[in-house]
């Protein structure tokens, strides 16, 4: 049986959408338990209605809540008793628990988990990584997307070791590992980008293919996306927002006309239905924070109950595969300093 805490009160939605989510999930797994940390009356409402398995469900109760308008660090160290910290403690501290999932404000679970749970040792820094679909039907994991505004060369090396972990984990066999830039040419990039490419090169322990454009993230062509995470975090916000549009073009298109009303309903809507699900972020849960020393999931802030349940899956998928330890592994064999990459 695998524990999963979660923070009920983060979140655009919460505590209603977050718990039915967590439900959700419980439902679809007979090997996880959740514990919900929050105003436990308000997570009691909402569970009055929900049919579940009580043996594998706790409330936690806890009187504070962080929120996106306080300042991560100060809130972390001060809100002791807030849904956040209060699970992050148990994550650190409770041997059973597992993995972590909140739709919280980023930057405290950022910091929380940082603060409360730790690096694993060696990391130089953690990095957000969530999962976009591809044009092949496959994902590619981005990383960083938005942890680290400014980098080393050996925080990317890191990213390159934390992605292909996860990808191994995820089922690829040998994850591709490209780094983006502005031209596929060895010498494009900014003195990082160029310095990270050339460590890069002779990295032992990944498979990496070299210099990629923007364009490329989600051609199918790579597993593993390694960026800075200013660069990382505008090209997932940019990613998510022409998605968006793209759908809404495309719906006000068929609304517009008669006859593609009709081309759509005979022809077309199975079609659509599948580029929906295939863009729909929901399916695919949050985005892991590689390098934390348990596993972190940071559901997307406007989550409701599928994406909650998702990430409370992709939580126990990333326990199961052991993540963490394998993270650790590919660290313990590969020699940074060795080949130049200084912290």
């Amino acid at each position: 049986m695998i524990k999963i805490v979660v923070d009920a009160m983060g979140g655009d939605n919460a505590p209603a959408e977050i718990v039915k989510g967590a439900v959700q999930a419980l439902g679809s797994d007979k090997d996880l338990k959740v514990v919900l940390t929050g105003d436990k009356e308000k997570i009691g409402q909402t569970l009055s209605g929900l049919s579940y398995d009580k043996a594998r469900l706790e409330v936690v109760h806890c009187a504070e809540v962080i929120t996106n308008d306080d300042a991560p660090t100060l809130a972390i160290r001060q809100k002791k008793d807030s849904s956040l910290v209060v699970a992050l403690k148990m994550l650190k501290e409770d041997e059973e628990t597992q993995g972590f999932v909140s739709a919280g404000s980023t930057g405290a679970v950022l910091t929380g988990a940082l603060l409360r749970v730790g690096r694993i040792r060696g990391i130089s820094r953690p990095a957000v990584c969530p999962a976009l679909p591809t044009a092949k039907g496959g994902k590619v994991l981005l990383i960083d997307a938005g942890a680290n505004a400014e980098c080393k060369p050996v925080n990317l090396c890191h990213f390159a070791l934390m992605g292909t972990a996860y990808a191994k984990a995820m089922g690829v066999k040998e994850p591709r590992v490209g780094l983006v830039t502005n031209g596929t040419e060895d010498h494009k990039g900014d003195p990082l980008h160029q310095e990270a490419h050339n460590l890069l090169k002779t990295l032992p322990g990944i498979h990496f293919v070299g210099n990629v454009e923007g364009r490329d993230i989600m051609s199918g062509d790579i597993d593993v996306a390694v960026c800075d995470g200013f660069s990382g975090n505008i090209a997932l916000k940019t990613t998510e927002g022409t998605a968006l549009a793209v759908m809404q073009i495309i719906k006000e298109n068929i609304m517009g006309s008669f006859w593609a009303k009709v081309g759509y309903a005979l022809f077309m809507k199975k079609a659509f239905k599948n580029i929906k699900r295939v863009m729909d972020y929901s399916k695919y849960g949050g985005a892991v924070l590689l390098g934390i020393d348990k596993v972190v999931v940071k559901s997307h802030g406007s989550s409701k109950a599928d994406s909650i349940c998702a990430s409370v899956l992709q939580a126990k998928a990333a326990v199961d595969s052991g993540l963490v330890p394998s993270i650790k592994e590919m660290l313990s064999e590969t020699d940074l300093e060795a080949i130049g990459a200084e912290g």
